[in-house]
């Protein structure tokens, strides 16, 4: 009987433990994995997924233009968090959903491309980009509308 009382509260402190890192960090006000500065001159960042590998009947035409724009600003987006909270899977910044097809099917990465990629048409800092992230206005971004942006 104490074998297995022990047993259970080992499986109950383990399953705890392990539901820990996906706890709401939103609610907490955890930002996300982020570069703070651009890259160091001369490094150089791995490559934007190409979007011709984005077209066909499972994407939207939002995905591909959002994937032809982030390869226009990827020091911008290197610098940005990432409210999919990917940075748990290795991620470390905004840049990273866009090096392989994660962004193409998740809502808030799309989101925050088309917020960094108009406000820095409009002359925003990094950091000034980052704070309308952190700040929430990512989430009042049209994904249909965006695919307008040039």
């Amino acid at each position: 009987m104490r074998k297995r009382l022990l047993t259970s509260a080992f499986i109950v402190l383990v399953a705890l433990t392990m539901s820990a890192q996906w706890t709401d960090d939103a609610s907490s006000g955890a930002v996300p994995a982020y570069n703070a500065a651009p890259p160091r001159k001369g490094q150089k960042l791995p490559p934007i997924l190409p979007k011709e590998q984005l077209l066909g009947p499972e994407f939207q035409p939002y995905v591909a233009h959002a994937y032809a724009l982030a390869a226009r600003i990827p020091a911008t987006l290197y610098q940005q968090p990432c409210y999919c909270y990917c940075d748990r899977m290795g991620h470390n910044s905004l840049h990273s959903c866009y090096e392989s097809d994660h962004a193409a099917r998740c809502g808030a990465c799309l989101k925050e491309l088309y917020l960094s990629y108009s406000l820095h048409k409009k002359g925003k800092t990094a950091k000034q980009i980052r704070q309308a992230i952190i700040r929430g206005d990512w989430q009042r971004v049209n994904l249909e509308s965006s695919a307008a942006l040039n």
